[in-house]
């Protein structure tokens, strides 16, 4: 991680529960299951945006579970990596939204290095089994990202699809409850969900107008043509 992190996150990091989880994750790998995104890869995104650059949290469920795919970043995919579905519809609302032809390439860590934390509620999964590390440990401590962010002075916009990260609404403070966020929720953009209110959500253009409008930079969501 950056180590902007490590102060704000030392006593969830210490915890019993993510000590419980380390000793699970090494018992999956030493039991032969392949676990995403390899080791070295979990706190990605927590390694790419330092906390007092967070300007934008998009947080989804758990990483993708088929081979090559998960590195870190939520919704994000390697270079060379085909986009998977999910991906390709947060695309799709992305040019309808603001105009912006889709990359051809999945790999988003250039919004990560913009103040883009590009979060999963559970931080590890079973090669394809989705959802199989969830209530192992990773949402308390995901719970604690999102109130480090949450205290932050400057307005964050909190992007958060699906409802297993819906449910971490309760930490942040919006404007309109006297504090200094944005929350805007949409269903995930995944096949399954993504006609049932994602697209038509306009998440990006109403993120940069907020961060415009509390005197914050707004993302570029244009990707390079190559990853």
């Amino acid at each position: 991680m950056d180590p902007s992190w490590d102060a704000t996150l030392a006593d969830a990091l210490a915890c019993p529960s993510m000590a419980a989880l380390h000793a699970f994750l090494d018992n999956e790998v030493a039991a032969g299951k392949q676990v995403f995104p390899a080791a070295e890869d979990r706190f990605r995104a927590l390694e790419l945006t330092p906390l007092p650059d967070v300007r934008v949290v998009i947080l989804g469920q758990d990483p993708y579970h088929g081979s090559g795919q998960a590195h870190g970043l939520s919704f994000s995919v390697r270079p060379g990596v085909r986009p998977p579905p999910s991906l390709v519809n947060i695309y799709k609302e992305m040019h309808a939204d603001l105009g912006i032809v889709p990359a051809g390439h999945g790999f988003l860590e250039a919004w990560a290095r913009q103040g883009v934390l590009l979060l999963n509620t559970v931080m590890s999964v079973e090669a394809g089994r989705a959802g199989s590390h969830r209530e192992r440990g990773w949402e308390r401590f995901t719970d604690a990202v999102i109130r480090a962010v949450a205290a932050k002075p400057k307005p964050v916009v909190f992007l958060l699809w699906g409802a297993h990260a819906q449910k971490k609404a309760a930490f942040v403070r919006t404007v309109e409850r006297g504090g200094a966020h944005l929350v805007l929720s949409a269903p995930h953009p995944s096949p399954l969900s993504a006609y049932k209110g994602w697209f038509g959500s306009r998440p990006f253009s109403q993120a940069n107008a907020f961060l415009v409008e509390h005197g914050r930079r707004p993302i570029d969501w244009a990707l390079p043509s190559e990853g």
